[in-house]
């Protein structure tokens, strides 16, 4: 008898369907803290479906993409579960469309949106988060990422070139893993 799509998983079902060790998703729930299986007496775990497809987008980045564990974690705090909960369920549409959010949050608001002084005193008791600069964009041309006399780049602007490296490394991998 197959249970509801809906229905409560146990560990040795997400297992079987997902072809993977117990102990591997009892590990999981150690690295991942957005897998919260319902816990009844004895201990015995009970995945809701939520949770077996944010296992599967988590199973699919780490076995088919390649990622490590801590990759898929930051991937977790930057797009949020229902990024990896699409890609386990194969929405490629969901997938699409968080990626396409995620731009539009980074794209610079123009001169006539940005907000004026004293917007910030709206802010009821949150810290307004700096905006971060790509390479010195939005500063005066004479004033560059490399500042005159220096040399060298500052330690943020390497991180910031060194991370733009990594993601254009991966953009390549995913084109290459296409063709």
């Amino acid at each position: 008898m197959d249970k509801s799509p809906d229905a409560f998983r146990t560990i040795s079902e997400v297992a079987e369907d997902l072809d993977l060790p117990q102990h591997v998703l009892r590990f999981w729930e150690t690295r991942f803290s957005q897998i919260k299986p319902m816990k009844r007496g004895g201990g015995r775990r009970y995945y809701r479906p939520q949770d077996v497809d944010l296992i599967k987008g988590i199973r699919h980045m780490l076995y088919d993409q390649g990622y490590t564990i801590k990759g898929v974690q930051k991937l977790l705090r930057e797009n949020g579960n229902q990024f990896l909960i699409a890609i386990g369920s194969g929405d490629r549409a969901a997938v699409d469309a968080i990626a396409q959010r995620k731009v539009a949050e980074a794209v610079p608001l123009t001169p006539a949106a940005q907000p004026r002084q004293g917007d910030d005193e709206m802010l009821v008791g949150e810290a307004k988060a700096k905006p971060r600069r790509f390479f010195g964009l939005g500063k005066p041309d004479d004033d560059g990422p490399v500042q005159p006399g220096e040399g060298k780049l500052s330690r943020d602007n390497r991180a910031l070139l060194q991370e733009a490296l990594f993601d254009l490394l991966e953009c390549k991998r995913l084109l290459d893993q296409v063709r």
